[in-house]
C-alpha cells in the first residue's frame, strides 16, 4: 500500500494504482477524455497530465502507477498549460470550424469534450484545424458514426472489446493516423455488431451516437432510475424523460450490468409505454358477438381462474401445463410453478428457454 501526496494531501492506495485513482480517492479532480475505468486506458489524449516531484516532464495521471513517497501536483502552471495545449490539439483534430458548429451536434450539452474545454477555458485551437470530409456511417437502425467528429480516444473500442466483449470495433491505422473502424455502414448486417450501443455511451463527443438523441437535448430532460423490464438479469438503467414521455434509455452502474446494456435494454425496453396500440385494460370475448370487449381486472381474473378450475376438475391436473417465460425473475418463476403444482395439480412445468 504505497503512500503518496497529491497537492500536499497524503493518501494510501493499493499497489499498482494510478495517480488518477489516488487523486479520485482524495476527491481531487483531474480532467480526462480517453480514460474509462476498467474499459479504456489508451492514455492518448494527454489532458490528464500532472507534475511529479523529481520528474522533468508532466506525466499522464491515468496511466502512471504510483510509487512510495511520490509527490504529485495536479494544478501547477506547467501541468495546466500542457493540458490546454493537448486540448487544443484534440480540438484541431476534431475539426471544429465554421462548418461544424457544436450546437448542431446531437451530443450538444452532453459532450465531454465540450465540458473539458469549458473547464480549462479553451475556446478554440491555435493549431491548424483538420478539415475532414469523411462520409457518415448510419445504415445501422440504432447507431450512427461520424468519423469527422472522432478524437481517436478509443473509448468506444474499449467499451466494445473489454466491456461488452463483442470485439466488433477496432482501432486501425491510416499512415501515422489512428482510425476507428466502426461497422455502421451498408454492410453492418454482415458483422458481429449487436447494436448494443455501449460504444455510443462511451464516446465523449458526437462521433458515435444513438439515433434517438436527435429527438432531444440533455437540458430538456430528466432521468429516472429503474430496472430493465426485458429479462430477469435486472440491469439498472436511467430512463430519459422529455415532456412526460420516455425518449431514451442509458445504462446505469448496476450490480449486474456495471454500466452496460444489450440492444433490447437500450433500444427496446420502453417503447411500449407510449405505444398507441398498447393494451391498458383486460379484454374478454363476448360469447354472443365473438368480439373482445374491455373488462374489469377482477372480472377477467375470475373468468380465467374459473375456466382453469373447470378444466382441472373435469380432466384432471395432467390436462394442464404451465409454460413460463425464461426472462422472468426467479421470484416470479417460483410463484408460477407453485401455482401450477398447488392450484392446477400438475407437474407439467416448462419454459421457453428450451424451444
Amino acid at each position: 500500500m504505497p503512500n503518496i501526496t497529491v497537492n500536499g494531501s497524503a493518501v494510501e492506495v493499493e499497489e499498482g494504482s494510478t495517480i488518477l485513482a489516488a487523486a479520485q480517492k482524495l476527491g481531487v479532480r483531474i480532467p480526462t477524455l480517453c480514460h474509462l475505468e476498467d474499459v479504456s486506458a489508451a492514455a492518448s489524449c494527454r489532458v490528464c497530465v500532472v507534475d511529479v516531484e523529481g520528474v522533468d516532464h508532466p506525466v499522464p495521471a491515468c496511466s502512471t502507477p504510483v510509487r512510495e513517497g511520490m509527490a504529485v501536483t495536479t494544478d501547477s502552471p506547467r501541468a495546466e498549460a500542457c493540458r490546454r495545449t493537448a486540448l487544443e490539439l484534440v480540438l484541431a483534430d476534431h475539426g471544429l470550424d465554421s462548418t461544424n458548429y457544436c450546437f448542431s451536434c446531437k451530443k450538444n450539452g452532453a459532450c465531454e469534450l465540450q465540458d473539458v474545454c469549458r473547464e480549462l477555458g479553451v475556446t478554440g485551437s491555435s493549431f491548424e484545424v483538420e478539415r475532414r470530409r469523411e462520409p457518415v456511417l448510419d445504415a445501422n437502425p440504432f447507431l450512427s458514426y461520424d468519423p469527422n467528429l472522432c478524437i481517436r480516444c478509443q473509448r468506444c473500442v474499449g467499451a466494445c472489446n473489454a466491456a461488452a466483449r463483442n470485439h466488433t470495433l477496432v482501432a486501425g491505422k491510416r499512415g501515422t493516423r489512428t482510425t476507428i473502424e466502426a461497422p455502421f455502414g451498408e454492410g453492418w448486417r454482415a458483422t458481429d455488431c449487436e447494436s448494443c450501443g455501449n460504444c455510443a455511451q462511451a464516446c465523449p463527443t458526437g462521433a458515435l451516437t444513438e439515433k434517438r438523441r436527435a429527438s432531444y437535448r440533455s437540458w430538456e430532460t430528466e432521468r429516472v432510475r429503474t430496472t430493465c423490464p426485458h429479462c430477469g438479469v435486472g440491469c439498472q438503467l436511467d430512463l430519459v424523460v422529455k415532456d412526460g414521455r420516455i425518449v431514451d434509455a442509458e445504462a446505469a452502474d448496476g450490480p449486474s450490468n456495471r454500466g452496460l446494456l444489450c440492444v433490447k435494454g437500450r433500444s427496446a425496453s420502453f417503447d411500449f409505454v407510449g405505444a398507441p396500440d398498447r393494451l391498458t385494460t383486460p379484454l374478454v370475448r363476448n360469447p354472443a358477438t365473438g368480439k373482445l370487449e374491455p373488462a374489469a381486472w377482477d372480472e377477467a381474473l375470475d373468468l380465467v381462474a374459473r375456466r382453469f378450475a373447470e378444466l382441472r376438475d373435469e380432466h384432471g391436473g395432467e390436462a394442464l401445463a404451465a409454460f413460463a417465460c425464461s426472462r422472468s425473475t426467479n421470484e416470479d418463476i417460483y410463484l408460477f410453478q407453485k401455482m401450477a403444482r398447488a392450484a392446477f395439480h400438475t407437474n407439467n412445468v416448462d419454459c421457453c428457454a428450451r424451444v
